[in-house]
């Protein structure tokens, strides 16, 4: 189309290279669909979600809501033909006005009482009465710059077509100048930003992997992995391999507990960079195990580790209150990113490091004699259960190649605990499944539901730890579409009642709470530390273990936890 200057509607001459400042003005169905997109934001999930989580999430909900009325509003006036009238446009924006103003107060109000009754769930203070305001201003920030950078992109994308006007037709130069536009920010983000993104968390939390922790020192004691006698270095392991090894229980804790002189619980970890390749460190862990006499304890216990290379301290501490230090643990480290990103960016390294610790250590271990063997035990939690679980073809591999197996919060590329529950036995509910009469899998979140059902628990027995309002167990690709059984059926007590299933928002409401699973009290979320006691009394307890020393290991276990998290804030302060 060319106007009287002779120059063509999408030529630079128009003013696509002109830079104009003037206060953004937006669309009013766009503002329609961003108001009923962060009203449903507000709606209930699984845990409490800070002020600035809920402000970030409603702001996305509403920037995707935006451009889904927009271009829906573009769609309906291609198809008619027609623009509303300035007057109809007027009275349709008073009237959203009228009516939206009250609907988002009454939203934010809703969303309030829901916060609050998950925080009662939970066992979380709830939040102040003035958080909404802050949620409200922080969500308008993140929608106005969400919708500054799409249309930024859009300029953009005016700008290439003014440009291809001068060499094609019009009507083709605007879609394929977005074509183009789009084709080099996929091949960008493939290419450079995802892969920038990848070097960057690689450079990140490879500084923090080579950073100790305030109060953690280098043991001395020879039944530790970089200590002077160890076969691995103490700057090899890794920050949360350094944690691993130096903060175990001491003796004379260890000795108070059990009223009788305890050992020195022998601690084996490789972190990356103690050798070159999985499979290499794998070995050089049972070198170090056998070297610190590991093999010669009561109780082995092979943990596989979560992304950034965290072994759970309660599931191993545990065992050594029990066995009074007479255990020893052996893990090695995969990856120092967090699980999320671990499991976006190579998750198989997970399942390698889990096979190849379990098998290397598994040969040692059977060319013992039969009498001479410790119980061989397993532990993993997260996207530590993913690779766990590849060590085994099934629940019969499990029966025949362990004496125990304690697993929490896995998620849903467990392949194992996926296929359980989907073959769960009849009337039992999704979130807490009965698998072949609880024969020799169970699952648990609380201590009553290890007696659950009430029929023979074989030896060796599998426990799965799992709460109902653990965000890393629900979570799966599959919310965005179907509706899950865990809230169909009934639901778990500390899960909203008001929680309902709606079609891709469920599976962005739950993603959402994924950083947040693991702010809550222990007893939720993805916080098992206490449950693992009763776990390890019902699947591999000491003879004359009772039931008042698994309670009286609950609350060491919880003093613990609450001097670890008040010692690290102290240093933190003094810092």
């Amino acid at each position: 189309m060319v106007d009287g200057s002779g120059a063509t509607a999408l030529s630079p001459a128009r003013g696509y290279h002109r830079v104009s400042l003037h206060w953004p003005r937006y669309s009013l169905a766009g503002v329609t669909g961003a108001l009923l997109f962060a009203c449903v934001s507000f709606t209930p999930s699984l845990v409490p979600r800070a002020w600035y989580v809920q402000g970030v999430v409603a702001g996305i909900s509403a920037a995707f809501g935006y451009g889904f009325a927009v271009f829906f509003a573009w769609l309906v006036r291609a198809i008619v033909g027609r623009h509303p009238s300035a007057d109809l446009t007027r009275r349709l924006w008073i009237l959203l006005a009228c009516l939206g103003v009250p609907l988002l107060a009454w939203s934010l109000w809703l969303g309030q009482r829901w916060q609050r009754q998950i925080h009662a769930l939970t066992h979380v203070p709830g939040p102040d009465s003035y958080a909404w305001v802050r949620i409200l201003l922080l969500g308008l920030l993140t929608l106005a710059v969400l919708i500054a950078l799409v249309r930024a992109l859009r300029r953009l994308v005016r700008w290439v077509a003014g440009w291809l006007v001068l060499l094609l037709p019009a009507r083709l130069a605007g879609p394929l100048a977005a074509i183009l536009v789009v084709t080099v920010i996929i091949g960008l983000n493939n290419e450079l930003l995802w892969r920038g993104m990848v070097t960057g968390a690689n450079f990140g939390f490879g500084v923090v992997n080579g950073t100790t922790n305030p109060g953690t020192f280098r043991p001395v004691a020879p039944q530790r992995s970089g200590s002077p006698a160890s076969l691995i270095s103490w700057e090899s392991l890794g920050r949360q391999g350094r944690d691993f090894v130096a903060l175990a229980p001491s003796v004379p804790e260890l000795s108070a507990f059990s009223g009788a002189r305890a050992r020195t619980p022998i601690r084996i970890y490789a972190g990356l960079k103690s050798a070159p390749g999985i499979r290499a460190e794998a070995a050089l862990a049972v070198r170090d195990l056998r070297r610190a006499g590991g093999f010669d304890r009561a109780v082995l216990l092979v943990a596989t580790t979560t992304g950034t290379g965290l072994v759970d301290p309660a599931s191993a501490e545990t065992l050594e209150y029990m066995y009074n230090g007479n255990t020893a643990t052996v893990a090695l480290q995969y990856s120092y990113l967090p699980s999320w990103i671990s499991f976006l960016v190579d998750h198989q390294r997970a399942e390698e490091a889990g096979r190849e610790l379990f098998n290397q250590v598994y040969d040692a271990w059977s060319k013992l004699p039969p009498g001479h063997r410790p119980k061989l035990l397993v532990t993993a939690t997260s996207l530590g259960v993913q690779g766990s679980e590849a060590a085994f073809g099934g629940v019969a591999d499990i029966r025949n190649r362990t004496d125990g197996v304690v697993w929490a919060g896995p998620t849903h590329s467990s392949t194992l605990h996926e296929m359980l529950v989907e073959q769960r036995d009849p009337g039992s509910p999704e979130w807490l499944p009965t698998y072949d009469s609880g024969r020799t899998v169970r699952f648990v979140s609380r201590p009553a539901d290890l007696l659950r059902p009430a029929t023979t628990w074989d030896r060796p027995r599998v426990v799965y730890l799992q709460y109902g309002s653990d965000a890393v167990v629900r979570w799966t690709p599959s919310l965005a579409f179907t509706k899950p059984a865990w809230l169909s059926e009934p639901r778990a007590p500390d899960v909203s009642p008001d929680m309902v299933w709606i079609p891709v928002v469920t599976f962005w409401q739950v993603a959402a709470d994924l950083p947040s699973t693991y702010a809550v009290p222990a007893g939720h979320g993805h916080r098992y530390s206490e449950l693992y006691v009763n776990a390890w009394a019902a699947v591999a307890a000491p003879p004359g273990w009772t039931s008042e020393d698994t309670h009286r290991l609950r609350v060491q276990i919880r003093k613990d936890r609450i001097e670890r998290e008040q010692m690290l804030l102290d240093l933190s302060s003094a810092r």
